[in-house]
């Protein structure tokens, strides 16, 4: 008898397919359920005073529901006074901190899955403003270039104290039933900072040769052993590589590696990089997955006890080929679980088309030094699961049809929350495809990724069985045709086409993108520095001579900092030119007129073909014929504000969560 495809032989066939990911594993004498682990990512979601807010245990519970073995903490504060990172951190400084990670650790234990706290000090990579005017400290006098401040050198009495304050973060963290301790000993921060013949010029004890800058970590993890026992794992992070002529090479942070398992410890947590490197510790889209995999594969050929590595992971099939590879023993996934908090589940079920998958966009970091808790481009519900996650969804909808007009990221998402509150969404898409704007911001280089988004968008409506209609314009009489209660416009907005002289002459970036417009060895004058700007100058400078023209002063501002100084790199490695401070007046065959912004004379430049990229306008007239034929007109997207792929899934989730409510 033939075999049906059922629920369970469908699971079966999946785990097959990535043996290794789900396989059971050991740190020291822990048992974890796969080899998935949630690395450690600063959140801001913690309460004021450091405990664990119920936002952030939800936050951490739905990333053990999703699939996650392991789960290692945001950086939690073990000082107070010098010992700050961000703000609204989660801390472990004192005993008022157990109750709440009690909760913590019971909220992730629900789901079979392990926590370790990762006990952090920034050291000279925070600023004083965030110790309340304080200098900051470090090893030695050396300044952080990217902080920019003198630290003060700790004293050999305060070592020895920190030392006591790493330890005691670690007692809370088992008193409270966490499984494991992380120190955090890479990136730049503190222990680091002590490791490393850069950071580290003592004379005393603490520094000097190999042994005596190993000192304040071989003090903290001796003193852990001592306070909580031998069989408590202690897993540390560190350094592959600093990446810096002056920091930590390959060689020195294998020997670390080795002098670090002689000293008993469960793990090694492989990274790279420090503030001064830039990137390579928090990868944009432009860095290909497992780059640095050669870093933890030295490591763990090195040391005998288990290796944990993140390496840019993105797809489930290639964090199966590392741990074939021999590249670790554990998978390091960190903003794949903001993107997706069922990263781990929706792998083993085989779904990986529906895995929203980190974008490498830097949006949560880019809101996150702003002081705010982070926010996810592709995941409206990061760090707000507890008020606004499925269980708080009003299923009020009892099957009443509302038109979704646009099949761009805020129509699909506003589509799926609305079918999931028991509406009956009816999608229409004008194109042969779903994706809308998307499907131009997937074409410049290293965008491939925003392909996928689209296409875990299209799994999630399948999933809801949201009626899509494709090549198929709404109009306010095909809507009512259908017997919608309401109207959700996500139809898109209008190119910016200023009122300028020649403008005619010009063509818009959408039309180069979508192919309508062909240019090869021409000279291109991109007219607008923003983020549609720059990547299409991307797309074009290969094969023309492109020439960015941007009235204000910088371009890219919106662009988290490592996003935008490498693309500017590449813009200027592939010969394009930046014209700041300069405005559009006019376009003339083979020239364009600027006007100097700052003191309006007048300058020009050749160029062949202008391609406008100011960005889009609200379709007023759209949206006005549907308010006249429908009470209820929900404007989302570019529909509403011209704005991001965030912008638009956000307002597309907070305004289907509360529709007819």
């Amino acid at each position: 008898m033939e075999k049906n495809d059922t629920t369970f032989s469908r699971r079966e066939k999946d785990f097959m397919s990535y043996p290794k990911l789900f396989e059971k594993g050991r740190i020291g004498r822990l048992e974890l359920k796969n080899r998935i682990v949630m690395t450690a990512m600063g959140t801001g979601f913690a309460s004021s005073t450091g405990e664990a807010s119920d936002e952030i245990i939800r936050y951490y519970a739905e990333r053990a529901r999703g699939g996650a073995g392991l789960i290692i903490s945001e950086i939690t504060r073990i000082d107070e006074e010098t010992g700050i990172g961000t703000s609204n951190q989660l801390c472990a400084t004192d005993s008022k901190h157990i109750p709440r990670l009690v909760r913590l650790a019971e909220a992730v234990h629900a789901y079979d899955t392990k926590i370790f706290l990762q006990l952090h000090h920034p050291g000279n990579e925070t600023p004083s403003r965030l110790l309340n005017g304080k200098q900051i400290v470090s090893a030695s006098e050396v300044v952080c270039a990217t902080i920019g401040e003198k630290p003060r050198a700790l004293t050999t009495e305060e070592v020895s104290a920190m030392v006591q304050k790493f330890v005691k973060g670690a007692y809370l963290a088992k008193a409270a039933g966490i499984d494991g301790v992380e120190i955090h000993a890479a990136h730049g921060y503190l222990v680091n900072q002590f490791l490393s013949p850069h950071t580290n010029r003592r004379t005393d004890k603490y520094g000097g040769d190999f042994f005596n800058r190993m000192r304040f970590i071989t003090e903290i993890i001796k003193g852990i052993q001592f306070t909580c026992g031998p069989n408590f794992p202690i897993s540390v992070r560190i350094d592959g590589s600093e990446f810096t002529s002056y920091g930590l090479t390959e060689e020195e942070c294998i020997h670390i590696a080795r002098y670090l398992e002689s000293l008993g410890i469960s793990c090694l947590n492989v990274s790279c990089g420090t503030y001064e490197s830039g990137a390579t510790v928090i990868e944009p889209a432009c860095f290909a997955e497992g780059w640095k995999k050669h870093l933890a594969k030295n490591i763990r050929a090195n040391v005998k006890i288990p290796v944990i590595a993140v390496n840019t992971i993105k797809h489930p099939a290639f964090a199966e080929s590392l741990l074939e590879e021999g590249v670790s023993d554990f998978v390091g996934i960190a903003r794949g679980f903001l993107a997706d908090p069922e990263w781990g589940k929706k792998a083993l079920a085989g779904e990986d088309a529906a895995i929203r998958k980190c974008i490498g966009c830097m949006e949560c970091f880019r809101v996150a030094n702003m002081g705010r808790p982070i926010e996810c481009t592709v995941n409206p519900l990061l760090g707000r699961e507890l008020h606004y996650g499925e269980s708080q969804l009003k299923k009020n909808g009892e099957g009443r049809v509302v038109a979704v007009v646009g099949g761009g990221p805020a129509g699909m998402q506003a589509a799926a929350v609305l079918a999931k509150r028991g509406f009956k969404p009816v999608l229409f898409e004008k194109s042969k495809a779903l994706g809308g704007s998307m499907n131009l911001a997937d074409k410049p280089p290293h965008k491939a990724l925003i392909t996928e988004l689209i296409q875990a968008q299209e799994e999630e409506l399948k999933k809801l069985n949201v009626e899509i209609r494709l090549n198929t314009a709404a109009t306010p009489e095909a809507c009512k045709e259908i017997g919608a209660v309401g109207v959700f416009l996500a139809a898109g907005g209008n190119p910016i086409i200023p009122p300028l002289p020649g403008i005619e002459k010009a063509v818009t970036a959408e039309d180069v993108l979508e192919g309508k417009i062909t240019l090869e060895g021409k000279r291109v004058a991109v007219i607008g520095g923003g983020v549609t700007g720059l990547e299409t100058a991307e797309y074009l400078c290969e094969k023309n001579t492109v020439t960015v023209i941007e009235m204000m002063n910088a371009v890219g501002t919106t662009l988290y900092a490592s996003v935008s100084k490498l693309l500017l790199n590449r813009l200027a490695e592939n010969g394009t030119t930046i014209m700041t401070g300069h405005a559009l007046k006019a376009v003339e065959d083979g020239k364009i007129d600027l006007s100097v912004t700052a003191t309006a004379f007048d300058a020009s430049i050749e160029t062949d073909q202008v391609v406008l990229a100011l960005g889009v306008k609200p379709n007023r007239a759209l949206a006005s014929a549907f308010e006249e034929a429908f009470d209820k007109v929900i404007l989302i997207g570019d529909n509403s504000v011209g704005g991001t792929i965030k912008d638009a899934m956000h307002s597309a989730y907070d305004k289907a969560f509360v529709f007819m409510d």
